[in-house]
């Protein structure tokens, strides 16, 4: 029986046909017995018992076969047509019939425009059947007509509602997979787009840590190679400064190992000490003068990590490019803010000319915490990069230390 309802209403129509089977059913078997008793001509009972039994056979084989190549909802609609006709022209009970099966237009016609051809085809068989009976009495122009037409108009009503009642549930339906479809690639985009992300960190934290770790240690270990038969004490201290960064290296890898599994938002820790380690390694491995002014500020685990990743990459640079003499670095806690500020005296570069993996990491990493980098430079001049991050702050107790390092 779903086979009939049509796919767009496949539902709708499928509960409808199993409601009114029932009930059409035992109206058949009333207006069964009705025919078998009506008055009349012995003929007209039979040609009208007749006619009756096709439309239920008819009925039943559609039903019990929906895919048989004979009777198909259409050829069905078309004996019920006929049937009408012939009992209105015998006199049977062609009104009880036409009552009774006026649904079975809607359901098996599929869309209203067929719905209403036979609807029609119908309403014209069953008058002129009962026009050649009665002719143009009365009784055929003031029941006939005006009861045959009433019926048709509320099963035309009622089937139009019907029909736009199921559009837009099609309607409803389609839009509700439709966003259920999008509502998924809109997930999946997110899954990728949060992989993404979470991929550029680590390149970006592995970058500013390892990378840069490594780095110093091949360096340190070609000027301990070629200070080791001239000058063994400097050799010695630079061994000893590998093996530091190693370690450090070491622990800034179980670290990022273990930042998928903490919460982002770690404790708040102090970012003078961890920087005071920084400079001072800088300037052991490189010889270069290096000022700070650090103030003893804190902020949670994301400005802290990111405010250290800066001054990584800043001082990579200068150890790679500015060939600089002298390095500054001021850490100051503004009013729900927080900067840094390093400068070096050395060749300077030109900022809008500048590409590369670690200014462009600088800039995402500040712009994901709601901060600004700026790079102040021109060649000769030496290079300015500040860094500015909203982040609740304490000052220590306004002091900051001074510190020179070489």
């Amino acid at each position: 029986m779903t086979a009939l309802a049509g796919p767009a209403a496949d539902a709708f129509w499928s509960a409808s046909l199993r409601r009114w089977n029932a009930v059409c059913w035992v109206l058949f078997a009333a207006m069964a017995v009705g025919l078998v008793t009506m008055d009349g001509p012995a003929g007209s009972r039979t040609w009208a018992l007749a006619l009756f039994g096709c439309v239920v056979l008819s009925y039943a084989l559609l039903l019990r076969f929906p895919g048989n190549p004979v009777v198909r909802p259409r050829v069905y609609l078309a004996v019920l047509v006929g049937a009408l006709g012939g009992l209105a022209s015998l006199g049977g009970s062609y009104a009880a019939l036409f009552m009774v099966t006026l649904p079975h237009y809607w359901m098996f016609g599929r869309t209203p425009r067929v719905s209403m051809t036979f609807l029609g085809a119908a309403t014209v068989a069953t008058l002129a059947g009962s026009w050649t009976r009665q002719g143009w009495s009365l009784e055929f122009l003031g029941e006939t007509v005006v009861s045959t037409l009433i019926v048709v108009a509320v099963g035309v009503l009622i089937g139009l509602w019907a029909h736009a009642v199921v559009e837009q549930s099609s309607e409803r339906a389609a839009l509700i997979v439709e966003l259920r479809r999008t509502q998924e690639e809109l997930s999946e985009a997110r899954q990728r787009q949060g992989a993404a992300d979470e991929r550029e960190r680590m390149a970006r934290d592995i970058h500013d840590t390892l990378a840069q770790g490594l780095a110093s240690i091949v360096v340190l270990a070609e000027a301990a190679r070629a200070q080791l038969a001239g000058d063994p004490d400097r050799s010695a201290q630079q061994l000893r400064s590998i093996e530091s960064t190693a370690r450090e290296n070491l622990a800034e890898a179980r670290e990022l190992v273990g930042s998928a599994q903490r919460d982002a938002g770690g404790p708040a820790g102090t970012v003078a000490g961890t920087l005071r380690r920084i400079l001072g390694r800088f300037a052991e491995d490189t010889g270069v003068a290096v000022t700070a002014e650090l103030a003893e500020v804190r902020c949670d685990q994301q400005t802290r990590i990111a405010l250290l990743r800066c001054t990584q990459e800043s001082l990579a640079n200068v150890r790679k490019h500015a060939r600089a003499a002298a390095v500054g670095v001021v850490l100051a806690g503004r009013p729900g803010a927080v900067e840094l500020e390093v400068t070096d005296d050395g060749t300077g570069l030109d900022p809008e000319a500048a590409a590369g993996f670690g200014l462009d990491g600088m800039r995402k990493r500040l712009a994901e915490l709601g901060g600004r980098l700026t790079v102040t430079s021109s060649p000769g001049d030496g290079t300015r990069v500040l860094a500015v991050l909203p982040a609740p702050v304490r000052a220590g107790d306004d002091d900051t230390e001074s510190e020179g390092a070489r």
